[in-house]
């Protein structure tokens, strides 16, 4: 994907949405989502046993007549990775989901590399361990099947997932799989720095027409089903779909990730100027 025309203009449009701090250190130049020992202050909170007595702040002691700690933004190691969903429901379609798929994959990429990020790039299929690589992987990347029938619970119920303490963590995924998001997300964000969600739909996932009978076959799993896709099936799915998104997003609210929903007919271009800018994974550079 180095030549992609669409990943090469965003390149030169934007840079990741991470906070950074005044100096750069050894370890720590990003800032995390919780409390740590940075150099930028955070907020206070009423002391607790325990608490590191250095921080304490004796001109609020003075105001307020209660001890008060000062807590400070965590810094997180500059490491990033990206966890692609490489099973078969992200190829189905006419081939915009899976080319956007691996577009933002080699985007993020790239852009953390810039910052000097370390990033790993993941594919989230049934080789083991998971193909990953860096930059040299963006030559092979539009070649690389997507045709897993593991998924992300599965992977991260068997520890297969290179889950890195304090990393930035992006997972792109249509999380179009059986799952409680709670679970899912939690395992996701444990440890982590930074977890950003992006979750991939093809128009018709997010907006299926009617087709009448049909015969449907789960590409992952091989399970078939008779089905009258009519205006009430639709309604149905579209209902569970909505939970799903609701469920998605406000899990990630829990932990502080970033979620974001990408229509992928939509394009690379739009999906970086509005959403992905909207939800802070990308700013202008």
């Amino acid at each position: 994907m180095r030549n992609d025309p669409e990943v090469w203009q965003a390149l030169h449009r934007y840079q990741l949405g991470l906070p950074r701090i005044p100096v750069v250190g050894r370890a720590g130049e990003w800032m995390g989502r919780g409390t740590g020992s940075s150099l930028e202050f955070q907020e206070y909170r009423e002391y607790l046993p325990g608490d590191d007595i250095r921080q304490l702040d004796w001109a609020a002691y003075a105001r307020t007549d209660a001890l008060m700690v000062r807590l400070y933004r965590e810094e997180i190691s500059p490491r990033t990775e990206i966890y692609l969903d490489a099973s078969r429901s992200m190829a189905l379609g006419d081939g915009a989901k899976a080319q956007v798929a691996r577009q933002l994959a080699a985007l993020f990429l790239q852009l953390a590399a810039r910052l000097g990020a370390r990033p790993q790039l993941f594919l989230l299929n049934d080789e083991r361990p998971l193909r990953g690589g860096s930059l040299e992987i963006l030559d092979a990347l539009p070649q690389l099947p997507l045709t897993g029938v593991t998924s992300v619970p599965e992977l991260l119920a068997a520890g297969l997932l290179p889950l890195r303490p304090q990393s930035v963590r992006i997972v792109i995924s249509d999380f179009l799989f059986p799952h409680d998001p709670e679970p899912v997300i939690r395992q996701l964000a444990a440890g982590a720095g930074v977890l950003w969600i992006i979750q991939l739909l093809s128009a018709w996932e997010a907006d299926p027409t009617k087709l009448g009978g049909r015969k449907l076959i789960d590409v992952e799993t091989g399970a078939a089903a008779d089905l009258l896709i009519n205006r009430q099936a639709i309604a149905a799915y579209k209902a569970r779909l909505t939970r799903l998104q609701e469920e998605l997003l406000r899990q990630s609210r829990r932990v502080h990730a970033p979620a974001v929903i990408l229509i992928a007919e939509r394009g690379l271009g739009t999906l970086c100027r509005e959403e992905l800018c909207a939800v802070g994974m990308l700013r202008a550079g």
